[in-house]
Protein backbone atom coordinates (compact mmCIF):
# COMPACT_ATOMS: atom_id res chain seq x y z
CA UNK A 1 0.00 0.00 0.00
CA UNK A 2 1.49 3.50 -0.93
CA UNK A 3 0.73 4.99 2.37
CA UNK A 4 3.12 2.38 4.12
CA UNK A 5 6.06 3.54 1.79
CA UNK A 6 5.58 7.04 2.11
CA UNK A 7 5.46 6.64 5.86
CA UNK A 8 9.05 4.69 5.84
CA UNK A 9 7.07 1.11 6.62
CA UNK A 10 8.75 -2.00 4.97
CA UNK A 11 7.63 -5.40 5.56
CA UNK A 12 10.67 -5.97 8.08
CA UNK A 13 11.29 -2.95 10.09
CA UNK A 14 14.35 -2.17 12.87
CA UNK A 15 12.58 -1.55 16.82
CA UNK A 16 14.81 0.32 18.24
CA UNK A 17 15.52 4.23 17.13
CA UNK A 18 17.46 7.05 19.07
CA UNK A 19 16.28 10.06 17.27
CA UNK A 20 18.28 10.02 13.64
CA UNK A 21 19.44 6.25 13.69
CA UNK A 22 18.14 3.04 14.43
CA UNK A 23 19.91 0.48 16.39
CA UNK A 24 20.61 -3.54 15.04
CA UNK A 25 18.44 -6.00 17.30
CA UNK A 26 18.01 -9.67 17.55
CA UNK A 27 15.79 -12.24 15.50
CA UNK A 28 12.95 -11.88 17.85
CA UNK A 29 10.27 -10.29 15.32
CA UNK A 30 7.02 -8.70 16.30
CA UNK A 31 4.46 -9.05 13.32
CA UNK A 32 1.39 -6.53 12.41
CA UNK A 33 -1.44 -8.40 11.69
CA UNK A 34 -4.21 -6.01 10.55
CA UNK A 35 -7.58 -7.46 11.72
CA UNK A 36 -9.41 -5.31 8.79
CA UNK A 37 -8.23 -8.39 6.51
CA UNK A 38 -5.79 -10.61 8.56
CA UNK A 39 -2.73 -9.90 6.84
CA UNK A 40 0.61 -9.07 7.76
CA UNK A 41 1.54 -5.58 7.62
CA UNK A 42 5.28 -5.89 8.62
CA UNK A 43 7.46 -7.40 11.36
CA UNK A 44 9.34 -5.48 13.47
CA UNK A 45 12.13 -6.02 15.25
CA UNK A 46 12.39 -6.28 18.98
CA UNK A 47 14.37 -4.39 21.54
CA UNK A 48 17.34 -6.03 23.31
CA UNK A 49 18.45 -5.49 26.33
CA UNK A 50 21.47 -4.18 25.16
CA UNK A 51 20.02 -2.51 22.41
CA UNK A 52 18.14 -0.76 25.96
CA UNK A 53 21.28 -0.30 27.83
CA UNK A 54 22.33 1.72 24.74
CA UNK A 55 19.61 4.12 24.16
CA UNK A 56 19.37 4.74 27.94
CA UNK A 57 22.68 5.66 27.65
CA UNK A 58 22.07 8.14 24.31
CA UNK A 59 19.16 9.90 26.38
CA UNK A 60 21.28 10.58 29.19
CA UNK A 61 23.55 11.99 27.37
CA UNK A 62 20.99 13.80 25.03
CA UNK A 63 19.37 15.31 27.92
CA UNK A 64 22.69 17.35 29.34
CA UNK A 65 22.11 19.49 26.56
CA UNK A 66 18.58 19.47 25.40
CA UNK A 67 17.52 20.92 28.73
CA UNK A 68 19.91 24.12 27.50
CA UNK A 69 17.88 24.51 24.72
CA UNK A 70 15.91 27.84 25.54
CA UNK A 71 11.94 26.48 25.83
CA UNK A 72 10.79 28.76 22.95
CA UNK A 73 13.68 26.48 20.69
CA UNK A 74 12.54 23.64 21.63
CA UNK A 75 9.27 24.69 21.11
CA UNK A 76 10.00 25.24 17.50
CA UNK A 77 11.39 22.08 17.08
CA UNK A 78 7.77 21.11 18.03
CA UNK A 79 6.10 23.64 15.66
CA UNK A 80 8.10 21.74 13.31
CA UNK A 81 7.10 17.81 13.62
CA UNK A 82 3.73 19.07 13.71
CA UNK A 83 4.05 20.76 10.40
CA UNK A 84 5.43 17.17 9.11
CA UNK A 85 2.49 15.61 10.80
CA UNK A 86 -0.08 17.89 8.72
CA UNK A 87 1.99 16.23 5.29
CA UNK A 88 1.58 13.30 6.76
CA UNK A 89 -2.26 13.63 8.45
CA UNK A 90 -4.19 11.02 5.17
CA UNK A 91 -1.02 8.56 5.01
CA UNK A 92 -0.41 8.58 9.09
CA UNK A 93 -4.06 8.09 9.62
CA UNK A 94 -4.77 5.66 7.20
CA UNK A 95 -1.88 3.59 9.22
CA UNK A 96 -4.01 4.12 12.17
CA UNK A 97 -6.90 2.91 10.79
CA UNK A 98 -5.73 -0.19 8.94
CA UNK A 99 -3.13 -1.63 11.91
CA UNK A 100 -5.71 -0.67 15.18
CA UNK A 101 -8.96 -1.03 13.07
CA UNK A 102 -10.39 2.19 14.02
CA UNK A 103 -12.85 4.31 11.11
CA UNK A 104 -10.34 6.27 8.77
CA UNK A 105 -12.30 9.76 10.26
CA UNK A 106 -11.03 8.77 13.67
CA UNK A 107 -8.00 7.57 11.97
CA UNK A 108 -7.66 10.90 10.93
CA UNK A 109 -8.77 12.31 14.17
CA UNK A 110 -6.34 11.01 15.95
CA UNK A 111 -3.65 12.25 13.64
CA UNK A 112 -5.11 16.00 14.02
CA UNK A 113 -5.13 15.55 17.87
CA UNK A 114 -1.29 15.32 17.41
CA UNK A 115 -1.23 18.38 15.23
CA UNK A 116 -3.60 19.94 18.22
CA UNK A 117 -1.42 19.24 21.21
CA UNK A 118 1.89 20.41 19.02
CA UNK A 119 0.30 23.71 18.67
CA UNK A 120 -0.59 23.43 22.69
CA UNK A 121 3.08 22.78 23.55
CA UNK A 122 4.56 25.46 21.39
CA UNK A 123 2.38 28.75 23.26
CA UNK A 124 3.35 26.34 26.42
CA UNK A 125 7.14 26.46 25.76
CA UNK A 126 6.39 30.33 26.66
CA UNK A 127 4.54 29.89 29.31
CA UNK A 128 6.64 27.95 31.77
CA UNK A 129 5.99 29.64 35.08
CA UNK A 130 6.60 30.03 38.30
CA UNK A 131 5.39 31.59 41.63
CA UNK A 132 6.52 34.85 43.56
CA UNK A 133 5.90 34.94 47.02
CA UNK A 134 6.62 37.17 50.24
CA UNK A 135 8.84 36.07 52.88
CA UNK A 136 8.17 36.95 56.16
CA UNK A 137 11.69 37.85 56.79
CA UNK A 138 12.67 41.41 55.82
CA UNK A 139 15.25 41.29 53.45
CA UNK A 140 13.99 38.29 51.61
CA UNK A 141 12.33 37.28 48.15
CA UNK A 142 10.94 33.65 47.32
CA UNK A 143 10.15 32.35 44.39
CA UNK A 144 9.66 28.77 42.85
CA UNK A 145 10.71 27.17 39.66
CA UNK A 146 10.04 24.80 37.52
CA UNK A 147 13.06 22.06 36.09
CA UNK A 148 13.46 19.58 33.23
CA UNK A 149 12.42 16.24 35.06
CA UNK A 150 15.14 13.91 32.76
CA UNK A 151 13.82 10.65 30.79
CA UNK A 152 10.07 10.17 30.62
CA UNK A 153 9.30 6.72 29.92
CA UNK A 154 6.31 6.77 27.63
CA UNK A 155 3.79 3.22 27.39
CA UNK A 156 0.95 3.53 25.15
CA UNK A 157 -1.64 1.22 24.38
CA UNK A 158 -3.03 0.29 21.35
CA UNK A 159 -6.83 1.71 20.80
CA UNK A 160 -4.75 4.98 20.41
CA UNK A 161 -1.37 4.53 18.70
CA UNK A 162 -0.31 7.40 18.24
CA UNK A 163 -2.09 10.38 19.63
CA UNK A 164 -1.00 9.55 23.78
CA UNK A 165 2.45 9.09 22.89
CA UNK A 166 2.09 12.73 21.46
CA UNK A 167 0.29 14.27 24.06
CA UNK A 168 3.51 13.12 26.46
CA UNK A 169 5.71 13.60 23.97
CA UNK A 170 5.04 16.88 22.92
CA UNK A 171 4.68 18.52 26.72
CA UNK A 172 8.05 16.47 27.57
CA UNK A 173 9.96 17.68 24.68
CA UNK A 174 9.34 21.68 25.43
CA UNK A 175 9.57 20.95 28.92
CA UNK A 176 13.36 20.18 28.36
CA UNK A 177 12.90 16.15 29.17
CA UNK A 178 13.63 13.43 26.69
CA UNK A 179 11.14 10.66 25.70
CA UNK A 180 11.87 6.43 25.57
CA UNK A 181 8.75 5.50 23.88
CA UNK A 182 7.30 1.70 23.88
CA UNK A 183 4.16 1.15 21.62
CA UNK A 184 1.75 -1.75 21.87
CA UNK A 185 3.48 -4.36 20.38
CA UNK A 186 -0.34 -4.73 18.48
CA UNK A 187 0.73 -1.66 17.01
CA UNK A 188 4.44 -1.22 16.30
CA UNK A 189 4.35 -0.07 12.76
CA UNK A 190 2.56 3.23 14.11
CA UNK A 191 5.49 3.82 16.25
CA UNK A 192 7.94 3.11 13.62
CA UNK A 193 5.99 5.74 11.34
CA UNK A 194 6.42 8.84 14.08
CA UNK A 195 9.58 7.84 14.80
CA UNK A 196 10.79 8.59 11.18
CA UNK A 197 8.87 11.95 11.03
CA UNK A 198 10.58 12.71 14.47
CA UNK A 199 14.00 11.77 13.02
CA UNK A 200 13.37 14.32 9.76
CA UNK A 201 12.71 17.37 12.04
CA UNK A 202 15.38 16.67 14.07
CA UNK A 203 18.28 15.62 11.95
CA UNK A 204 17.86 19.03 9.89
CA UNK A 205 17.32 21.21 12.91
CA UNK A 206 20.79 19.30 14.74
CA UNK A 207 18.71 18.07 18.01
CA UNK A 208 20.60 15.93 19.95
CA UNK A 209 20.77 12.53 19.56
CA UNK A 210 18.65 10.45 21.96
CA UNK A 211 16.16 13.11 22.52
CA UNK A 212 13.75 10.79 20.75
CA UNK A 213 13.90 7.22 21.76
CA UNK A 214 11.53 4.29 20.54
CA UNK A 215 12.11 0.81 21.83
CA UNK A 216 9.82 -2.17 20.43
CA UNK A 217 8.87 -5.39 22.50
CA UNK A 218 6.27 -6.82 24.73
CA UNK A 219 5.61 -6.57 28.45
CA UNK A 220 9.19 -7.03 29.61
CA UNK A 221 9.97 -3.97 27.40
CA UNK A 222 8.07 -2.11 29.72
CA UNK A 223 9.17 -3.59 32.80
CA UNK A 224 12.63 -2.48 31.84
CA UNK A 225 11.11 1.41 31.58
CA UNK A 226 9.33 0.99 35.21
CA UNK A 227 11.98 -0.75 36.77
CA UNK A 228 15.04 1.64 35.65
CA UNK A 229 16.06 4.05 38.40
CA UNK A 230 17.01 6.19 35.38
CA UNK A 231 14.04 7.20 34.52
CA UNK A 232 12.15 9.30 37.19
CA UNK A 233 8.70 9.17 35.25
CA UNK A 234 6.91 6.68 33.80
CA UNK A 235 3.24 7.50 31.74
CA UNK A 236 1.26 4.24 31.00
CA UNK A 237 -1.80 3.60 29.19
CA UNK A 238 -3.76 0.52 29.31
CA UNK A 239 -5.58 -1.43 31.59
CA UNK A 240 -6.29 -0.98 35.12
CA UNK A 241 -4.31 -4.32 35.66
CA UNK A 242 -1.42 -3.53 33.87
CA UNK A 243 -1.13 0.01 35.41
CA UNK A 244 -1.24 -1.71 38.94
CA UNK A 245 1.94 -3.71 37.94
CA UNK A 246 3.86 -0.51 36.31
CA UNK A 247 2.78 1.43 39.39
CA UNK A 248 4.52 -0.79 41.90
CA UNK A 249 7.58 -1.48 40.32
CA UNK A 250 7.98 2.28 39.73
CA UNK A 251 6.58 2.87 43.39
CA UNK A 252 9.91 0.40 45.08
CA UNK A 253 12.12 2.29 43.99
CA UNK A 254 10.11 5.49 44.40
CA UNK A 255 9.43 6.82 40.75
CA UNK A 256 7.00 8.93 39.40
CA UNK A 257 4.35 6.92 37.64
CA UNK A 258 1.49 9.27 35.31
CA UNK A 259 -1.40 6.24 34.65
CA UNK A 260 -4.17 6.44 32.18
CA UNK A 261 -5.81 3.18 32.63
CA UNK A 262 -9.58 1.68 32.43
CA UNK A 263 -13.21 3.63 32.14
CA UNK A 264 -16.41 2.33 32.65
CA UNK A 265 -18.70 5.23 31.81
CA UNK A 266 -21.73 6.23 31.45
CA UNK A 267 -24.10 9.21 30.46
CA UNK A 268 -27.14 9.30 32.61
CA UNK A 269 -30.06 10.80 30.02
CA UNK A 270 -32.72 12.77 32.15
CA UNK A 271 -36.73 13.18 31.17
CA UNK A 272 -35.50 16.62 29.91
CA UNK A 273 -32.76 15.55 27.82
CA UNK A 274 -32.53 16.65 24.18
CA UNK A 275 -32.86 13.43 22.04
CA UNK A 276 -31.67 14.44 18.78
CA UNK A 277 -28.50 15.21 21.06
CA UNK A 278 -28.47 12.23 23.37
CA UNK A 279 -28.82 9.50 20.73
CA UNK A 280 -25.77 10.61 18.05
CA UNK A 281 -24.15 10.77 21.44
CA UNK A 282 -24.35 7.81 22.98
CA UNK A 283 -24.44 5.66 19.58
CA UNK A 284 -20.67 7.53 18.71
CA UNK A 285 -19.83 6.90 22.42
CA UNK A 286 -20.79 3.19 22.53
CA UNK A 287 -19.13 2.14 18.57
CA UNK A 288 -16.69 4.58 17.88
CA UNK A 289 -13.30 2.73 18.21
CA UNK A 290 -15.41 -0.31 17.72
CA UNK A 291 -15.52 -0.11 21.94
CA UNK A 292 -11.98 0.07 21.89
CA UNK A 293 -11.37 3.78 23.74
CA UNK A 294 -11.27 4.28 27.55
CA UNK A 295 -13.63 6.84 27.23
CA UNK A 296 -16.64 4.42 25.66
CA UNK A 297 -19.52 4.69 26.71
CA UNK A 298 -20.47 1.70 28.24
CA UNK A 299 -23.70 2.16 30.37
CA UNK A 300 -26.68 4.11 29.86
CA UNK A 301 -28.84 5.49 32.62
CA UNK A 302 -32.29 6.71 31.62
CA UNK A 303 -34.82 7.88 33.27
CA UNK A 304 -38.00 5.75 33.59
CA UNK A 305 -40.08 8.34 32.00
CA UNK A 306 -38.35 8.28 28.63
CA UNK A 307 -37.17 5.11 29.09
CA UNK A 308 -38.98 3.23 26.53
CA UNK A 309 -39.05 5.61 23.97
CA UNK A 310 -35.35 6.31 24.02
CA UNK A 311 -34.66 2.14 23.68
CA UNK A 312 -36.86 2.45 20.82
CA UNK A 313 -34.86 5.18 18.95
CA UNK A 314 -31.40 3.89 20.04
CA UNK A 315 -32.69 0.14 18.66
CA UNK A 316 -33.46 2.33 15.11
CA UNK A 317 -29.94 4.04 15.55
CA UNK A 318 -28.11 0.62 15.94
CA UNK A 319 -29.68 -0.86 12.91
CA UNK A 320 -28.55 2.03 10.84
CA UNK A 321 -24.79 1.33 11.89
CA UNK A 322 -22.73 -0.21 8.96
CA UNK A 323 -19.75 -2.58 9.94
CA UNK A 324 -16.80 -3.38 7.60
CA UNK A 325 -13.92 -2.03 6.11
CA UNK A 326 -12.19 0.87 8.00
CA UNK A 327 -10.98 2.51 5.42
CA UNK A 328 -14.05 2.56 3.55
CA UNK A 329 -15.40 5.84 4.90
CA UNK A 330 -19.52 4.02 4.46
CA UNK A 331 -18.59 2.17 7.52
CA UNK A 332 -19.27 3.65 10.65
CA UNK A 333 -17.79 0.65 12.73
CA UNK A 334 -13.89 -1.18 12.57
CA UNK A 335 -13.20 -4.65 13.99
CA UNK A 336 -12.14 -5.50 16.87
CA UNK A 337 -7.69 -5.33 17.24
CA UNK A 338 -7.58 -9.23 17.07
CA UNK A 339 -9.42 -12.11 18.12
CA UNK A 340 -8.60 -11.82 21.88
CA UNK A 341 -10.24 -9.46 22.13
CA UNK A 342 -13.55 -11.05 20.18
CA UNK A 343 -13.36 -13.94 22.56
CA UNK A 344 -13.49 -11.39 25.43
CA UNK A 345 -16.42 -9.81 23.69
CA UNK A 346 -18.28 -13.02 23.94
CA UNK A 347 -17.46 -13.60 27.04
CA UNK A 348 -18.89 -10.91 28.51
CA UNK A 349 -21.91 -11.49 26.10
CA UNK A 350 -22.26 -15.29 27.82
CA UNK A 351 -21.62 -13.60 31.57
CA UNK A 352 -24.21 -10.75 31.06
CA UNK A 353 -26.81 -13.46 30.00
CA UNK A 354 -25.96 -16.14 32.70
CA UNK A 355 -26.58 -13.29 35.22
CA UNK A 356 -29.72 -12.26 33.72
CA UNK A 357 -29.35 -9.31 31.24
CA UNK A 358 -31.58 -9.07 28.42
CA UNK A 359 -30.30 -8.23 24.85
CA UNK A 360 -32.34 -5.69 22.93
CA UNK A 361 -29.47 -5.76 20.37
CA UNK A 362 -28.15 -9.28 19.94
CA UNK A 363 -24.38 -9.25 19.57
CA UNK A 364 -22.01 -12.40 17.50
CA UNK A 365 -19.41 -12.23 15.01
CA UNK A 366 -19.86 -11.62 11.38
CA UNK A 367 -18.61 -14.10 9.02
CA UNK A 368 -18.28 -14.11 4.92
CA UNK A 369 -15.78 -12.55 2.91
CA UNK A 370 -15.80 -8.95 3.60
CA UNK A 371 -14.84 -10.13 7.43
CA UNK A 372 -12.12 -12.20 7.15
CA UNK A 373 -9.81 -11.29 9.28
CA UNK A 374 -12.30 -13.28 12.38
CA UNK A 375 -12.67 -9.37 14.46
CA UNK A 376 -15.74 -8.22 13.69
CA UNK A 377 -18.53 -7.97 15.80
CA UNK A 378 -21.81 -6.60 16.06
CA UNK A 379 -22.74 -3.61 18.30
CA UNK A 380 -25.10 -4.46 20.67
CA UNK A 381 -27.34 -3.49 23.52
CA UNK A 382 -28.25 -5.21 27.10
CA UNK A 383 -31.01 -4.56 30.04
CA UNK A 384 -29.30 -4.84 33.06
CA UNK A 385 -29.70 -4.28 36.50
CA UNK A 386 -26.97 -1.81 37.50
CA UNK A 387 -25.44 -4.31 39.93
CA UNK A 388 -24.59 -6.85 37.37
CA UNK A 389 -20.80 -7.77 38.20
CA UNK A 390 -20.25 -7.89 34.38
CA UNK A 391 -21.24 -4.24 33.96
CA UNK A 392 -18.68 -3.33 36.93
CA UNK A 393 -16.19 -4.96 34.19
CA UNK A 394 -14.81 -2.73 31.55
CA UNK A 395 -14.91 -5.01 28.11
CA UNK A 396 -13.12 -3.32 25.21
CA UNK A 397 -15.81 -4.24 23.13
CA UNK A 398 -19.63 -2.44 21.95
CA UNK A 399 -21.34 -3.73 24.47
CA UNK A 400 -24.03 -1.36 25.69
CA UNK A 401 -25.66 -1.45 29.07
CA UNK A 402 -29.27 -0.23 29.45
CA UNK A 403 -30.36 1.02 33.16
CA UNK A 404 -33.53 2.40 35.12
CA UNK A 405 -33.51 4.86 37.29
CA UNK A 406 -36.30 7.59 39.19
CA UNK A 407 -34.77 9.88 40.74
CA UNK A 408 -30.82 12.19 39.58
CA UNK A 409 -29.31 11.24 43.06
CA UNK A 410 -29.80 7.42 42.31
CA UNK A 411 -28.49 8.28 38.69
CA UNK A 412 -25.45 9.71 40.34
CA UNK A 413 -25.05 6.79 42.80
CA UNK A 414 -25.00 4.27 39.87
CA UNK A 415 -22.76 6.09 37.89
CA UNK A 416 -20.15 6.64 41.11
CA UNK A 417 -20.86 2.65 41.78
CA UNK A 418 -18.04 1.04 39.52
CA UNK A 419 -14.82 0.77 40.64
CA UNK A 420 -13.65 2.88 37.40
CA UNK A 421 -13.92 7.10 37.12
CA UNK A 422 -12.70 8.51 33.69
CA UNK A 423 -15.66 9.80 31.54
CA UNK A 424 -19.24 11.11 32.66
CA UNK A 425 -21.86 12.85 31.48
CA UNK A 426 -25.52 13.61 31.60
CA UNK A 427 -28.29 14.58 28.72
CA UNK A 428 -30.53 17.30 30.27
CA UNK A 429 -32.11 20.56 29.26
CA UNK A 430 -32.44 21.69 33.06
CA UNK A 431 -29.68 23.56 34.66
CA UNK A 432 -30.25 22.09 38.23
CA UNK A 433 -29.73 18.92 36.86
CA UNK A 434 -26.45 19.71 35.22
CA UNK A 435 -25.12 21.82 38.30
CA UNK A 436 -25.86 19.07 40.66
CA UNK A 437 -24.19 16.52 38.42
CA UNK A 438 -20.98 18.44 38.51
CA UNK A 439 -21.28 19.46 41.94
CA UNK A 440 -19.06 18.08 44.84
CA UNK A 441 -21.33 14.97 45.35
CA UNK A 442 -21.89 14.48 41.81
CA UNK A 443 -19.89 13.10 39.31
CA UNK A 444 -16.91 11.33 41.11
CA UNK A 445 -14.93 10.64 37.34
CA UNK A 446 -12.64 12.92 35.81
CA UNK A 447 -14.16 13.85 33.05
CA UNK A 448 -17.97 15.74 33.59
CA UNK A 449 -19.81 16.64 30.65
CA UNK A 450 -23.33 18.51 30.01
CA UNK A 451 -24.96 17.61 26.35
CA UNK A 452 -22.20 15.83 25.14
CA UNK A 453 -20.75 12.13 25.16
CA UNK A 454 -18.18 10.46 27.13
CA UNK A 455 -15.50 10.47 24.55
CA UNK A 456 -14.11 12.81 22.11
CA UNK A 457 -11.94 14.82 24.91
CA UNK A 458 -10.45 18.48 23.26
CA UNK A 459 -6.89 18.36 23.92
CA UNK A 460 -6.89 21.90 26.03
CA UNK A 461 -8.16 20.29 29.39
CA UNK A 462 -6.66 17.57 31.29
CA UNK A 463 -7.60 14.20 30.42
CA UNK A 464 -7.74 11.55 33.38
CA UNK A 465 -9.64 10.12 36.08
CA UNK A 466 -9.78 8.58 39.34
CA UNK A 467 -9.75 5.77 41.16
CA UNK A 468 -9.10 2.46 38.88
CA UNK A 469 -8.41 4.76 36.13
CA UNK A 470 -5.10 5.81 37.96
CA UNK A 471 -5.63 9.80 39.03
CA UNK A 472 -2.87 10.55 36.02
CA UNK A 473 -3.91 14.12 33.97
CA UNK A 474 -2.19 14.46 30.65
CA UNK A 475 -2.21 16.86 27.59
CA UNK A 476 -3.86 20.34 28.80
CA UNK A 477 -4.36 22.56 31.52
CA UNK A 478 -1.17 22.07 33.71
CA UNK A 479 -0.63 18.75 33.11
CA UNK A 480 3.19 19.75 31.82
CA UNK A 481 3.85 20.16 35.76
CA UNK A 482 4.30 15.82 35.54
CA UNK A 483 7.05 16.56 33.44
CA UNK A 484 8.97 18.82 35.83
CA UNK A 485 10.51 19.07 39.06
CA UNK A 486 9.74 21.56 41.43
CA UNK A 487 12.11 23.91 43.08
CA UNK A 488 11.72 26.71 45.66
CA UNK A 489 13.79 29.63 45.82
CA UNK A 490 15.17 32.20 48.80
CA UNK A 491 16.87 34.65 48.13
CA UNK A 492 18.37 37.28 51.18
CA UNK A 493 19.57 40.41 49.58
CA UNK A 494 19.85 41.97 53.34
CA UNK A 495 23.18 42.56 55.13
CA UNK A 496 21.07 40.04 58.25
CA UNK A 497 20.81 36.43 58.73
CA UNK A 498 17.01 36.70 60.35
CA UNK A 499 15.89 32.84 60.77
CA UNK A 500 12.60 31.15 60.05
CA UNK A 501 9.82 30.74 62.61
CA UNK A 502 11.75 33.94 64.52
CA UNK A 503 14.28 31.10 65.49
CA UNK A 504 17.00 32.64 67.65
CA UNK A 505 20.67 31.18 66.96
CA UNK A 506 23.05 33.65 68.88
CA UNK A 507 27.05 32.21 68.60
CA UNK A 508 27.89 34.86 70.86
Amino acid sequence: MEFLQKLGITSENKGTGTGQSWLSAGNNNIRSLSPVDGKLIGSVQATTRADYEEVIQKAQQAFKEWRLWPAPKRGEMVRLIGEELRKNKENLGKLVSYEMGKSLQEGLGEVQEMIDICDFAIGLSRQLHGLTMHSERPGHRMYEQYHPLGLVGIISAFNFPVAVWSWNAMLAWVCGDVCIWKPSEKTPLCGIACQHIVAKVFRENQVPEGVSCLINGTAEAGEWLAADCSIPLVSATGSTRMGKAVATMVAQRLGRSLLELGGNNAIIISKDADLNIAIPAAVFGAVGTAGQRCTTTRRLIIHEDIYDVFKEKLVKAYQQLKIGDPLDTRNHVGPLIDKAAVDAYNNAIAACIQQGGQFVVKGGMLEGENFSSGCYVRPCIAEVAHNLPIVHTETFAPILYLIRYKELEEAIAIQNSVPQGLSSAIMTNNIRESEQFLAHNGSDCGIANVNIGTSGAEIGGAFGGEKETGGGRESGSDAWKNYMRRQTNTINYSTQLPLAQGIQFDLG
